[in-house]
């Protein structure tokens, strides 16, 4: 099953991850190569540069995209040619369904830092799609909320600064006990690839995890 998962999946810059089954659902496209394109959804975590990146988006969207944004994001969508009604405006705890598309919102937010605060509404992601669940937690640090979680595969910012750092995300991981585990929001901007390699090593047993990003290629 593992295996099958890791074909879905692909890992850009920070919190950057394509996801490809019945839809091609971007989630936060930053620094995407040019031959990536043609986006069923494109989903954003929150208004911070390296993850609404305009830039991104135009290149990988299409005239019939859909998108899944936190309400700051919605004029500057409008503002760039997309229309109202290709947009839902998201917050935390809603669900939404798109057809074969199950998507669920999450809070994501820093408990004793001020980068990303409760009250903005900011959110990760619960998508489930082909049978398969995906959790994308955004930045955020290990909250009571995501503790709530169960999916097949999770996506954990380790880099710390701004998020949680690999230690307290491994320690996340081996909680929800996932099928895969894939860390992201390192190398860019905070973080190091041996952040993502020390949380893999803390993971537990049972559950895969794989690096997908290391800036060596596509």
């Amino acid at each position: 099953m593992v295996n099958k998962l890791k074909e879905s999946i692909q890992v850009f810059a920070q919190n950057a991850i394509l996801l490809s089954g019945t839809y091609r659902i971007y989630i936060d496209p930053f620094q995407i190569p040019d031959k990536f394109m043609d986006a069923d959804f494109i989903f954003i975590t929150h208004p911070h540069w390296d993850h609404f990146s305009l830039l991104d988006v135009l290149k990988v969207r299409n005239a019939e995209t859909r998108f899944l944004v936190p309400k700051e994001i919605f004029e500057e969508l409008l503002d760039i040619g997309i229309s109202e009604e290709q947009i839902c405006i998201v917050k935390p705890n809603q669900n939404y369904q798109f057809d074969r598309l199950g998507v669920k919102t999450f809070p994501a937010y820093n408990l004793k830092k001020n980068h990303h605060l409760k009250e903005k509404e900011w959110v990760g992601y619960y998508i489930a799609m082909d049978d398969v669940t995906y959790y994308v937690a955004g930045d955020t640090d290990a909250i009571p909320e995501v503790k709530l979680v169960k999916a097949d595969v999770v996506f954990l910012p380790v880099g710390g600064t701004y998020t949680m750092n690999y230690i307290e995300a491994a320690t996340l991981a081996n909680h929800i006990k996932p099928h895969l585990a894939i860390p992201t929001h390192y190398l860019s901007v905070v973080g190091s690839l041996d952040d993502a390699k020390r949380f893999c090593k803390r993971v537990n047993m049972g559950i895969d995890t794989n690096i997908f990003y290391d800036k060596k290629g596509d």
